[in-house]
């Protein structure tokens, strides 16, 4: 008694190479058709590898090939390779899927609009030049989120250094503190032009990306008459409800 041909039926039940110059896509719902050659436009894209000889995909089951991701912004990837037309809203979102599915040329349109040139050439050059930024924006979260309990409001003292001559008074500061001062996060110094005030706007913005809501305000020292005082401080305020 011979055995099944297991790889034989793996081979009938995958989906066929498209013989259809018009191809079904099924993206996370939503319901496209395109031609063939339009998700072949850019040989080195992943949507040219996916339907570059055995399509990789599965079907739904309608037979549409299924890629299985948000497809609220795939119809402007597809306009791009259609007519080389950019999209007029949701740019940053775009900018995503162009990245996810390796459109050189969307991608590099894209990095040249204002609302992502501003965003990659100015502020993230600038953070990338403040020392541990990133980590410090998830340890705030973390902190924040740890005092939430039974609490309308989080608040955490932040210290930020302009420049390497405040660094140098940072013991001095820290002590002057009558808050905890173990749970205080420093951000600088840098090197570069933006202000204390452009690095506190960072802050807010890329916290409030994340879905919280956040104010900032300087936290005042009193000043006594043998002391020096210090404005390196803020308190950032997180409001649960």
């Amino acid at each position: 008694m011979s055995l099944p041909d297991y790889k034989s039926a793996d081979k009938q039940s995958a989906p066929a190479v498209p013989h259809s110059p018009v191809v079904q896509l099924n993206v996370g719902g939503h319901l496209f058709s395109t031609a063939l050659s339009t998700l072949r436009k850019h040989p080195d894209s992943q949507l040219a590898e996916l339907f570059s000889g055995q399509p990789k995909l599965r079907t739904d089951a309608q037979g549409r090939y299924f890629i299985d991701r948000d497809g609220s912004h795939f119809g402007a990837v597809l306009q791009f390779l259609r007519s080389d037309q950019l999209p007029a809203d949701n740019i940053q979102q775009v900018y995503r899927e162009a990245v996810h599915f390796n459109i050189k040329p969307l991608i590099k349109r894209l990095e040249e609009t204002p609302q992502l040139f501003g965003e990659l050439v100015g502020r993230q050059q600038f953070l990338s030049r403040v020392p541990h930024y990133k980590e410090n924006i998830e340890v705030l979260i973390r902190i924040a989120r740890a005092e939430a309990i039974a609490a309308r409001h989080s608040t955490i003292m932040i210290c930020v250094l302009r420049t390497e001559e405040d660094l140098g008074f940072y013991d001095n500061a820290v002590n002057s503190l009558e808050a905890d001062k173990e749970s205080v996060v420093t951000f600088g110094p840098w090197k570069a032009v933006p202000s204390v005030q452009d690095l506190l706007d960072c802050v807010k913005t890329d916290i409030e990306s994340k879905g919280y809501k956040v104010n900032i305000q300087p936290h005042v020292i009193e000043k006594s008459f043998l002391s020096r005082s210090y404005n390196f401080f803020y308190k950032l305020v997180f409001t649960w409800w």
